[in-house]
């Protein structure tokens, strides 16, 4: 049956806290992103088995329900309409959740957002120079031919040219003009000063002498942070600048005043402090991944997943980049290995949720999201199934852990960063190696969650409510409330033509949100069907019959999936427990599980009055 986007809506809103817990609403091709004002009045535990929700995640102060393509851009139009939140762009949504998180993570977020455009270049550019060089070791002549140069320079231009790349997009994020960033950023490698990675050819280096400093003739090569700090910078003076310059000369004086200061203090203190900071930083991750004979990368593939919770894992995007520009380190990727077993491991134990598991919502969310992760895509696997069962999580850790450190003791690294799992084969310089680290990652996660994670440590049975209080069916002589949690619909919506025609009375429609019927009056019992599906009540007050019917044309399942708790002749109160259904087999059946409620004795009765 088709997913009813209005009631899913409608199920989502109702989980939320209300419109003013809600600060803006957007959508993808696949998730609905929320940002919420307090998370403290959510209802995750209902999110979840909301139908049309196939799992969700906060990530970067971001609720996102996973709902599917097709499909989430339809139920974020009836979410809008429910709710009468204002639409959002994605952008809005981002924006809006970065600023409530901490500065840390506003801090890590900006590294982020400064390194995953410039993905595009840096994987075209790692990837070409894997091949050229594995062409290179392959054929030997090929090493020494003009194709091999040509190739080679195209290659490395991503690289030899990264300062300049980065600092547009850091004055992109930072709001700044990206020329004039752009400008900043080859001043770092500009042909005058002595290449970074030439210095070792010199016995003294030349230097300026301006005011009291004593500047070195030395390019940044190679250098990442001291880049993102000096565009930091140059757009905080430019935005101070236009505020403050009349505006018949600011497009003259706050270019000029923005990259003379700027280049000022690059070369004088930016540069020299933070290229020093970040090559203790990049010495120490070093140390880590290869220490103790990979102690540290155990260490380090047992954190990762950890840092994707918190929304902390692109701050290791910096330290990437600065190993593939630094012929210290080989320019080889070093860290790629560890992020690629702890996200294969996430596949590992997501997929064996997926195979072990008997509830189907689970398994559809889980097989393609394992599938997704052996990508190197890991957020669907984490937030909609490992990270909420929690053991696969760590089995996942564990796995990674093991893997990671088998990749620091085979020596692997990558020629880009950005790609990790099956796609990494195509930047990584070992093979063979990496086959079995995906293997040992994966294997392990897998058979530990597969032999030692079990369904039931997560509760899946759904929270009973209380017995609803809505009057749906009112006569003189008495009042017929709901039976069953959810939404009263009118006779015309019910999907049975008999009903829906009111022809066993005036009748009134529930799409059930709970499994349970509750008395609607105090009564008595007048008939259980034997196939359980349906029962007859008499009110003790004013006569009123009434047949509660769960689901259409479920008399064919002959009772499965129905239980009574009273026999006929039995005598009730109202909001007693009368039975239980399960919706899940009532849909896996074929039907609607729609609750029909009609008066079957209103010829008795003057007037009678329905709710809808």
């Amino acid at each position: 049956m088709a997913l009813d986007y209005r009631k899913c809506a409608e199920e989502i809103f109702a989980c939320l806290g209300g419109k003013d817990n809600i600060i803006s609403a957007a959508h993808c091709a696949t998730r609905l992103r929320l940002v919420i004002a307090d998370n403290s009045k959510l209802d995750t535990a209902k999110l979840e088995e909301v139908e049309g929700v196939q799992g969700l995640f906060d990530s970067n102060g971001q609720l996102q329900l996973i709902i599917g393509t097709g499909t989430v851009n339809k139920v974020y139009d009836e979410f809008i309409a429910v709710s009468g939140v204002t639409a959002a762009t994605k952008e809005e949504v981002k924006a809006a959740a970065a600023a409530r998180q901490p500065l840390p993570k506003r801090l890590v977020k900006a590294l982020g957002d400064v390194f995953v455009p410039i993905l595009p270049a840096i994987v075209a550019s790692g990837l070409m120079m894997g091949i050229v060089e594995s062409l290179a070791k392959a054929i030997p002549s090929f090493g020494a031919s003009d194709w091999f140069s040509y190739l080679d320079m195209i290659a490395n231009a991503a690289f030899v040219f990264l300062p300049g790349i980065i600092a547009m997009s850091a004055a992109r994020v930072f709001g700044g003009n990206v020329y004039l960033g752009a400008v900043i950023g080859l001043l770092m490698i500009h042909p005058n000063l002595i290449n970074a990675w030439n210095v070792g050819n010199y016995d003294i280096l030349p230097s300026w002498k301006l005011l009291f400093f004593n500047v070195t003739q030395t390019g940044y090569q190679g250098h990442v942070i001291p880049v993102i700090i000096a565009v930091w910078v140059m757009c905080t003076i430019e935005k101070w600048l236009h505020k403050h310059v009349p505006e018949m000369i600011d497009l003259f004086v706050t270019p000029l005043v923005t990259v003379f200061v700027t280049a000022f203090l690059t070369f004088t203190i930016i540069g020299p402090v933070f290229s020093t900071a970040e090559s203790y930083v990049l010495r120490f991750a070093s140390w880590l991944i290869t220490v103790g004979y990979g102690i540290g990368s155990l260490a380090m593939g047992a954190v990762y997943p950890w840092t994707v919770v918190m929304g902390l894992h692109h701050m290791y995007n910096a330290i990437e980049a600065g190993l593939l520009s630094s012929k210290e380190f080989g320019n080889l990727n070093i860290w790629m290995p560890i992020a690629s077993a702890a996200n294969f491991a996430q596949f590992g134990s997501c997929l064996a949720v997926g195979l072990k598991t008997k509830n189907a919502k689970t398994k559809a969310v889980a097989i393609p999201s394992s599938l997704s992760a052996a990508l190197g895509i890991t957020e669907p696997a984490i937030f909609g199934i490992n990270f909420r069962y929690m053991k696969p999580f760590i089995f996942g850790m564990i796995g990674g852990a093991i893997g990671a450190m088998f990749g620091s003791w085979m020596g692997l690294g990558a020629t880009s960063y950005g790609v990790t799992g099956l796609p990494g084969y195509l930047i990584i310089n070992k093979t063979l190696p990496y086959t079995i680290l995906l293997a040992i990652s994966g294997g392990v996660a897998f058979a530990l969650t597969y032999f030692f994670w079990h369904e039931e440590e997560k509760k899946m049975e759904k929270v009973e409510k209380t017995a609803p209080s809505e009057v749906i069916i009112t006569t003189e002589k008495g009042e017929i409330t709901n039976p069953v949690n959810g939404r009263v619909i009118s006779a015309s919506e019910i999907p049975d033509a008999a009903f829906a025609g009111e022809m066993m009375g005036p009748s009134v429609g529930i799409e059930p949100e709970d499994e349970i019927v509750y008395a609607p009056f105090d009564g008595e019992v007048l008939m259980v069907f034997p196939t359980k599906h349906a029962i007859g009540l008499k009110a003790e007050e004013g006569g009123m019959e009434v047949l509660i019917h769960v689901g259409v044309d479920t008399v064919t399942m002959n009772g499965e999936g129905f239980e009574t708790y009273v026999d006929s002749g039995a005598k009730f109160k109202k909001g007693d427990k009368l039975m239980r259904f399960d919706r899940q087999k009532i849909k896996d059946a074929g039907h609607a599980d729609t609750v029909i409620v009609a008066l079957t004795n209103a010829g008795e009765y003057g007037e009678v009055k329905k709710s809808v």
